[in-house]
This record gives C-alpha cells, structure tokens and sequence, in this order.
C-alpha cells in the first residue's frame, strides 16, 4: 500500500463513511469474520481490559451516556464508539484490527499513549496462557513481497520517506533528524521544548554517535542511511570526508540541497545506493536506526558489509531500537500493523540478535548506552507538534485517516519505550581480531 495520498483532505472524524475505499480498503470496510470469532474477541478483551488499570466506556446505557465497563477508575480511559465494529476487527485481525478500528474512528482516549502504555505493558497477560501456544494458527504472516531484496528495500523505503519532505519538515526539528534525540536534562512532564532546544538535543546525540566512531580532521566517513543530512553535515564541520547513501528520492534530494545550503558540497557526497553495493574502505562507518528496516533475513548481509567497508583501525558507531529477544523471536515473522501501514519489511532486532550477528561479521562490541526514556520524550514532542499542525498537514492532501494512523503511530511508539517494550542504543564497533564466520 503506498500512503502517499491526493491533494484532498477531510477534517470530519473518521468513520465509514468518510473513508476512501481504493486508498484505505482495511479500514472503509469491515473484515470477515464468524460471529464465534468475534464473540470470543470480546470476552477476551473485556476479561483482559477488566484486569488493567484502565476505565473502558461504552455507549449501550439506556440513557445514551457512555458509562464504565471494566477495569479501574483513575487511569486514562478507553472510549469505544462501535464496540461491535472494534471487536469484529481484533477477532479477525489481531493488533492490525486494533490499529485498523482506531484509524476508523471506532474508539478513541483521553490519552492515546497512556492507552497504549498499559497495553503495552502488560502484553504478556492480555491473552491467557494456553491460547498464546496457538498463536500461530492465527496472526498473518509478513507478506514475501516486503522482503528486503534489492530492489524490495527501495521499495519499502519509499512508502515510508518518500510521503513528503514538507509532512516530515512540519514535526521534526529544523535540522530534520528523524531518530533519537537526547536531552540534558529531560523536559519535564507536560513541556515542550521549542526548536532550538530539539535541534540542541538532535546535535547531542549526533555528536555522541560521531564521537564514539572518532570522526574527526581527514575521517573518511561512510554513513549508511543519510536521513535529510544532518549527520553529514555536522561531520564535515569536524573536516570529515562524507559519503552518505540512502534508498529515498525525496531525502537525496533535499539532503543534497541541504548540504549546498551549508557550505560543504566539497566535502560531503550524497548518493542513491544501497549499503550492499557501496565499495571501498572508510575511517568510520556510522549508521543511525537503519537496522530496524534491514529485515531479519539481512541483518548477516548488513553486518558483513559494516565489516567489509571498515578500514583497519577504524570504528563502527550504530543508534539502534531494540526490543527483547523473546518478543523479537514472536514478533519475527507476524505481520504487525507497523509493517503494514507504516515500516514495511523491517523488524526491530534484540540486543543478543545485534551482538550475534556482529560477531559472526568479525566486529566486536566496544561501547553500548541505552536511553529509551530519551526516545519516548523525542515521540512525544513529534506527535505534538504533528496534531498541532494538523491543518498543515491536511493542506499537504493528507486525509483524517491518514492523520489518525500517523497520530496512531507516534503514539503506539511513544508507548513502546514508556513501557520498557523498547529500547534504543548507541553502539560502538571494531574489528574484531578474528576473522568472522560469514
């Protein structure tokens, strides 16, 4: 599915009706499934919201007033406009439903994040223990056609970066660095830190990462995944030599000007390729939150290649999500509503998947700082900027549904690293003495 949409936008809520079927088919109409299927959905989300401390309403009183089903008073509260609709989805679809049901405007909540937070922490419990032996026999498999093959990668790049410069331009920092960033000290709860500040965290993490791969006077740097150029620039304001590479159009494009803009078109080159057809041998290789887009079955390839075009002495610096390697191992081969709607064919590794497949590659882990609370602040600021500019976004030709599942997204991210589900990391490489097995 290409998320990219027409010049029209509608701010009316979502709902079936307002739903465009050739652009959003999941969502505009409801799926199959035995009224069996769905009548067991429900009791297992009831019995399984019951238990957490979440206030759930409904709108089946008498009176016409939502009033509490379940759970407990004094967390954020879940409002389910078309239960029926909500549970036929997650008994069809499982979390995909979920995300789909939200997008259709069939629940909402006084805080999407605290939701998802309590979701998200309790992941583990919402399905009992018997059923989750089954869970095979029912959540879909990744489609083959994400896989990132060559031309694949490009592919699952472009329906993620290549929505809009001007979409990214209107929530992220003015340097546009979509990952990240870290804060000193943490803003706290309910503030916003304006421009400056955000871009002053972005340029902290950036730094930390060039720092950790020594980038300096004369570095041949290679980074994989240019982003809209941020690194490459401030890398060669260090006297680096920059060769940057990324799979998107519209970011090669806007990089490629950003850096002319700053001076340092001498210094930095900026380059459609893909990581495993550059060539030749570098100083420092720095590649920020590219990973989670590899895909399990490349992650050996993407590891040989840091290996192969490292000089010797030279350094390997990594920002990566990670998430644990239980659910890494559950979540593998399970298409998400993340793969479908927004990150295509990747799959975020595990801190034991990363050192695997770095040792067999011949690297050998030299540094390794985690800061997902760092992450989760940097979501929270992008999702709010993001619904502040939602008319912005609207006259971009971005339609409600679009706008719900982007919000969805910050949100359902946010969660993850609130939650402790996910992790991101900065991580130091060298060469290892030994040669590696692949």
């Amino acid at each position: 599915m290409n998320l990219s949409l027409p010049a029209t936008a509608s701010t009316a809520p979502a709902g079936p009706a307002e739903v465009d079927p050739e652009r959003w088919p999941d969502v505009a109409r409801l799926p199959r499934a035995s009224s069996a299927r769905t009548a067991v959905a429900r009791r297992l989300v009831e019995r399984a919201l019951a238990r957490l401390p979440l206030w759930t309403l409904t709108p089946d009183d008498p009176s016409g007033v939502p009033r509490p089903r379940g759970g407990t008073t004094g967390g954020p509260t879940l409002t389910l406009h078309d239960p029926d609709a909500f549970h036929r989805r997650i008994g069809a679809d499982g979390l995909i439903g979920f995300g789909e049901s939200y997008m259709a405007g069939e629940w909402d909540a006084d805080d999407v994040v605290g939701v998802l937070t309590v979701l998200a922490r309790h992941v583990d419990d919402l399905v009992p223990a018997p059923l989750r032996r089954l869970r095979g026999a029912w959540v879909r498999r990744r489609p083959a056609v994400d896989r990132n093959t060559l031309e694949g990668a490009r592919e699952n790049i472009h329906r993620h970066y290549d929505l809009s410069n001007e979409l990214f331009t209107l929530f992220l920092d003015p340097g546009l660095t979509y990952s990240a960033a870290i804060f000193d000290p943490l803003p706290q709860a309910g503030t916003l830190v304006g421009d400056t500040e955000l871009a002053t965290a972005q340029h902290r993490k950036i730094d930390r990462l060039l720092d950790l791969a020594e980038v300096g006077q004369g570095t041949e740097l290679l980074e994989i995944g240019t982003g809209w150029g941020e690194l490459a620039i401030r890398a060669s304001a260090r006297g680096a030599r920059v060769r940057t590479i990324t799979l998107s159009e519209e970011q090669l494009d806007l990089a490629r000007r950003r850096v002319a803009d700053a001076g340092a078109a001498d210094r930095v080159t900026v380059e459609l390729l893909d990581y495993r057809a550059v060539q030749g041998r570098y100083d420092a290789v720095v590649s920020v939150e590219m990973i989670e887009a590899v895909g399990p079955e490349y992650w050996s390839d993407y590891f040989v290649a840091l290996r192969r075009l490292l000089a010797p002495g030279g350094r390997v610096a990594l920002q990566a999500i990670t998430m644990p390697h239980e659910r890494m191992l559950a979540t593998a081969r399970t298409h998400t509503w993340i793969s479908k709607y927004v990150f295509p064919g990747g799959l975020i590794p595990s801190p034991e998947a990363i050192a695997r497949e770095s040792a067999a590659a011949g690297l050998r882990i030299t540094h390794d700082t985690g800061y997902g609370d760092h992450y989760a602040e940097t979501l929270r600021h992008w999702r709010e900027r993001f619904l502040r500019e939602e008319s912005a976004v609207a006259a971009l030709g971005f339609d409600h549904v679009f706008r719900r599942m982007w919000e969805f997204y910050l949100a359902y991210s946010e969660a993850g690293f609130r939650s402790g589900y996910l992790d991101v990391r900065q991580l130091g490489f060298v060469a290892d003495d030994t040669e590696g097995t692949r």
